[in-house]
């Protein structure tokens, strides 16, 4: 039995708490946070023990592992406590806003041996999953391009800001929205070598950027374009997609379905043809035992309970180290935004090619 805590009681922690404590192997011996009414209510009708001084428990308590689902700015000092005491740990996204501390945490965990995974739980969506494999086995042909979305209503109005609103506490819509479909874009085609016409836009927001826009390129020459908007209020929740275009067709996917087109079927695996096929994501999932705001975030947590028991430290899809590949991303992509402009109005543009004398009779 994997003796276990929850270590911050906002949304995600919350969520995080009833999927764990449902696992057959898995003992919640405790949570930990700064709020005293959440401790009261948890440790009044569950019996679990409770802590407002994560150091505090790390040294009382015998523990497994840990979930870690604080504000993100307190991500690198945690995740590095809890490896010093030989913790596994599952840490929420984004990984680390500070890359040094995300490239200590990611050394650290592989010198120890120790299961480490962060949150990416769209790895888990059978829809995305089912993009990778087709990636995988060359279906479209060469990839030529991707557009990578997230849209959703998060900011609509001016207001008071929250952590989630702070460059410094927890990134704005960059690290929270942008970094998802950043995530899987890395996961389909490893990180790009850079990046142009990056865009961080307020629009509501006074500290932080409310959407973002960029440019990836990668070494074989193809490229993908980022649009993300989380004070679009169009959309009831947060919703990501990937497009992917390639010689021989194109693939589409949501949180829903997958949407692919070919040109010709011959090397397509089985249930796919000439032409369009979709495919819903409830047919491409593995049932659950534990149903919570959606199949993936009980299937990611499972997965970090099995990596755990069969010692597969070095073998997590969502690895520290595929974390910090993501954060690397968005550093390139603020730096790049930083930059403004590649070219300007006023900037010495080249000739335009001159037209050859002659006639010409086509059209």
């Amino acid at each position: 039995m994997i003796r276990l805590a929850v270590v911050g009681l906002g949304k995600m922690g919350l969520s995080h708490h009833s999927m764990i404590n449902a696992h057959p192997g898995v003992k919640l011996a405790a949570v930990c946070d700064a709020t005293g009414y959440m401790l009261d209510i948890l440790g009044k009708y569950t019996g679990v023990k409770t802590y407002t001084d994560f150091d505090v428990m790390l040294e009382e308590l015998e523990l497994d592992a840990v979930i870690i689902a604080t504000p993100s700015s307190m991500h690198g000092k945690m995740v590095l406590a809890a490896l010093n005491k030989n913790l596994h740990v599952f840490c929420e996204k984004p990984f680390c806003l500070d890359t040094e501390e995300g490239e200590q945490a990611t050394r650290l965990a592989a010198e120890k041996g120790l299961v480490n995974q962060v949150g990416y739980h769209y790895r888990f969506v059978g829809a995305f999953q089912e993009v990778k494999r087709l990636l995988d086995l060359g279906v479209i042909g060469e990839v030529t391009h991707m557009l990578a979305e997230a849209y959703g209503p998060v900011v609509l109005k001016p207001k008071g800001s929250t952590w989630r609103t702070q460059r410094s506490e927890g990134g704005g819509c960059l690290y929270d929205y942008a970094a998802h479909p950043l995530n899987l874009l890395n996961w389909y085609f490893g990180a790009p070598r850079g990046v142009g016409g990056s865009v961080l836009n307020k629009i509501f927001s006074a500290d932080t950027d409310d959407e973002v826009f960029s440019t990836l390129y990668y070494p074989d020459g193809k490229s993908a374009q980022l649009s993300v908007n989380w004070s679009d209020e169009s959309y009831r929740k947060m919703t990501t997609k990937v497009s992917v275009w390639g010689k021989n067709g194109r693939i589409a996917a949501d949180r829903q379905e997958i949407q692919v087109y070919l040109r010709d079927a011959s090397g397509a695996p089985e249930g796919y043809r000439e032409g369009w096929t979709v495919r819903n994501t409830t047919e491409l999932t593995e049932p659950v035992d534990f149903y919570l705001r959606g199949e993936e975030y009980s299937a990611q947590l499972d997965y970090f309970v099995r990596c755990i028991v069969d010692k597969r430290a070095d073998d997590n899809v969502n690895s520290f180290a595929s974390a910090l590949a993501t954060d690397r991303v968005i550093s390139m992509l603020i730096a790049d935004a930083e930059k403004g402009p590649g070219v300007l109005s006023s900037d010495a543009l080249p000739e335009q090619p001159k037209k050859k004398k002659g006639f010409f009779f086509g059209r």
